[in-house]
């Protein structure tokens, strides 16, 4: 046991090479003559893959493939109704096509779309939306777009460290489908604060005694701020002071999660003030505090204009009155408050209802708020039956979605409900819930978030007349 968490010797290579990655339930190809024929890409699938079929008309998802384009095919997994496949050779490139920008791509599991150029990028992620409303009967009209043309947007990452059979270390993200870890030297869509660290970090640890108890890192930036976060199963007493002595050098925030089951969270000197910043046409800043571990959207510019379109569709005016549902921070709740409504903040967990409270008082602003779980029907009716008398409702639920809520609006409905979601199939979902319900569609538009992947955020307005 005394060799738990330091590096090993280095061992020569076996030769052996297993197959990491594969997903269970899958059964791996063996190549037939079948692989060699031509496939011509039809369409793309909603996860942003190209759609062929075979000769035998059975359906072939294919990695890295664009519609329109002749490609020969290497199939990689089988199942009974399809098979899935990467291109072997190109025989004919879609006008589309574009080199991506990052030189991880195709390994990295991360930014999937890079080879597709962003215009249509955003038409598809459009078209998604378009696709996953009709299964559910329901007809959109236009799709606005809401986007940035910064490529790098993210401001917060979280990065894997691995070290090998050989005693090398990684960093980086994971590949596909995969638990192996891709090393990564540079990630385009990283905010440049954050890309600048990642070598620095990859030679500090490789001069860990210990890099064995590093899980993970995390990063993230503020408008002042860039912080490092270690997860660390236990405390290496000449490791920790290279982190410090790092986070002097590099002039970052640095906290490290220590523990297994409960990990807690011990900083390397004063805490940060960790701080995001709302503008609203000439209105002063917002400004709102969080920790870590809340959620935070990645990409600030455009959750601003997020913020923005929200707040033009439901023009809020003094004396009215507005829930916010999954309110996080305060995201929405803060610049409704600051334009005079009445706004009552619900949030699953306890900490993030301080949380706001916290927010509006450094803002000066009066938000009501309480914890509720809003999965539970029972609560969720209670809680509509109690504010009844609300003129809207904002509705930004994780993935899951909020369909307890869609449910029970049928019974006590708000006159409008604004929905952000991250996960377009379960919106469509909860929209026709609330289309059953007597609502109309009056606004969506798509939040290109997440440029090169092929997640994004949708924002719906639903209107109910009868209300």
């Amino acid at each position: 046991m005394a060799m738990l968490g330091k590096r090993r010797p280095s061992r020569p290579a076996s030769g052996h090479s297993g197959l990491a990655g594969t997903p269970g339930g899958k059964t791996r190809h063996t190549a037939t003559d079948d692989d060699t024929s031509p496939l011509v890409i039809e369409r793309l699938a909603h996860d942003g893959r190209g759609v062929a079929h075979s000769a035998n008309g059975k359906t072939v998802f294919v990695d890295q493939a664009l519609p329109g384009e002749q490609v020969e095919v290497a199939i990689h997994l089988t199942r009974k109704r399809f098979d899935e496949a990467h291109v072997k050779s190109l025989l004919t490139s879609s006008d589309q096509r574009v080199t991506p920008p990052c030189p991880h791509f195709g390994h990295c599991g991360g930014c999937d779309l890079q080879h597709l150029n962003i215009d249509a990028q955003r038409t598809h992620k459009r078209e998604v939306v378009r696709d996953l409303f009709a299964r559910q009967g329901i007809t959109l009209g236009e799709i606005g777009s809401i986007q940035s043309d910064a490529q790098g947007y993210r401001r917060r990452a979280r990065l894997g460290v691995k070290v090998d059979s050989q005693g090398n270390t990684r960093l980086g993200f994971r590949a596909a489908h995969s638990h192996r870890l891709v090393d990564i030297e540079r990630c385009p869509v990283l905010v440049d604060s954050l890309q600048q660290l990642l070598t620095p970090l990859r030679e500090l640890l490789q001069r860990l005694d210990a890099p064995r108890h590093v899980g993970h890192i995390e990063l993230l930036a503020t408008a002042t701020t860039q912080v490092v976060l270690v997860r660390q199963l236990k405390e290496h007493l000449q490791d920790a002071e290279r982190w410090q002595a790092f986070a002097q050098q590099h002039q970052v925030a640095l906290g490290t999660w220590l523990g297994r089951e409960t990990p807690t969270l011990h900083w390397h000197g004063a805490p940060p003030v960790l701080e995001e910043s709302l503008t609203l046409n000439d209105q002063p800043p917002l400004t709102l505090s969080f920790a870590p571990g809340d959620f935070l959207q990645v990409n600030a510019q455009v959750n601003q204009q997020m913020v923005a379109q929200v707040m033009q569709w439901l023009a809020p005016k003094p004396g009215q009155k507005l829930l916010d549902l999954f309110a996080g921070i305060g995201n929405f709740s803060l610049p409704i408050a600051a334009a005079g409504a009445e706004v009552h903040a619900v949030e699953g967990n306890p900490a993030m209802v301080a949380r706001i409270a916290i927010n509006a008082k450094n803002n000066a602003l009066m938000v009501s708020g309480q914890q509720a779980d809003l999965n539970d029907s029972a609560s969720v009716k209670e809680l509509l039956y109690d504010h009844r008398d609300s003129d809207a409702l904002v509705l930004d639920p994780p993935r899951s979605g909020g369909e307890a809520i869609c449910q029970a609006l049928a019974r006590h409905p708000v006159p409008r409900v604004v929905y952000i979601s991250c996960d377009p199939a379960t919106l469509a979902r909860d929209a026709a819930h609330l289309v059953r319900a007597g609502y109309r569609v009056k606004q969506v538009a798509v939040a290109d978030m997440f440029l090169h992947t092929a997640h994004m955020e949708t924002l719906m307005l639903f209107e109910n007349d009868a209300v």
